[in-house]
């Protein structure tokens, strides 16, 4: 991690098309040692939403680390967000403009866009953004909290009370978002920060998991496997598949770790390991 984090980060990541679509439109790209996570789930047509998509991760891991690395570390100040978060920001909506661009200046790039979602670790916070309704969840104490705020048709209409949360899980427009990167030229960017506590864990992802898998069985499923996060991406992706596998789907884990001696990283590691262990015990009995 850069001076401006005092933890580690522990990451893993996995992405696959589904069970029904022959092509990727995710994107995903991850710094460990800059403490940056980010995803994006494209639309627009045949390969225009992996083209976009790519385009937002490359830029905002581009962008970013060229302005983290330019900015001297600092503590937070008062302001309401700290330099690092207003960095996102402008990193998110320079991308916007660079993806709306290219889709107006190439035909077959029309109506592209993508969602985006991320998150910076420094000075002990975390700096979530999001635009559409790619997700960020935290796992905390064995509780799974949905840290991001859908920007989605849908959403607005259970917030109108034209639907219930139930009805909303099968509706058919769920996957119309009300907000994307390279729709329009400007966009507005959700920002956050959020207090970090050792052994938090932060799982962004598209909507081809939270579509195909309940909150309660990804809680389930990454509070079992924490002392393993390959097994838990690669976990998230297949229960998603096997529950139908309607769109793509991608999954970034990043476990947060104290900054301290490796022997304290050990016994962490040992003490997730036989938890992880008697659970499964228990499960297979």
């Amino acid at each position: 991690m850069t001076a401006r984090s005092h933890f580690h980060l522990e990451v893993a990541s996995a992405t696959d098309a589904g069970a029904i679509r022959s092509f990727n439109e995710d994107s995903i790209a991850a710094d460990s040692n800059l403490g940056l996570l980010v995803l994006a789930d494209g639309m627009g047509g045949y390969k225009a939403g992996d083209v976009a998509s790519s385009i937002a991760t490359g830029l905002v891991m581009d962008y970013l680390k060229r302005m983290l690395n330019e900015m001297a570390p600092s503590p937070i100040q008062s302001a309401r967000l700290s330099p690092e978060s207003m960095a996102v920001k402008s990193t998110i909506e320079k991308t916007n403009l660079a993806i709306y661009k290219t889709a107006q200046t190439d035909n077959k790039y029309t109506g592209m866009g993508t969602t985006i979602v991320l998150i910076l670790f420094h000075h002990g916070l975390a700096t979530i953004a999001h635009v559409g309704d790619s997700r960020l969840y935290r796992l905390r104490q064995g509780r799974l909290e949905l840290l991001t705020h859908d920007h989605s048709l849908l959403q607005e209409q259970v917030e109108m009370g034209l639907i219930s949360s139930e009805d909303a899980k099968v509706s058919h427009n769920r996957n119309l978002v009300s907000r994307a990167l390279g729709v329009e030229a400007e966009i507005k960017v959700d920002v956050s920060e959020h207090n970090v506590q050792p052994n938090d864990i932060y799982l962004l992802c598209s909507d081809g998991l939270n579509d195909m898998v309940d909150d309660a069985d990804i809680e389930l499923a990454v509070s079992e496997l924490r002392a393993n996060l390959p097994l838990a991406a690669s976990q998230l992706v297949q229960m998603a598949n096997d529950n139908g596998g309607h769109d793509n789907v991608s999954v970034l884990i990043a476990k947060v770790r104290n900054g301290g001696t490796g022997e304290h990283h050990l016994m962490d590691r040992l003490f997730d390991w036989l938890k992880s262990s008697r659970i499964n015990t228990l499960w297979r009995n």
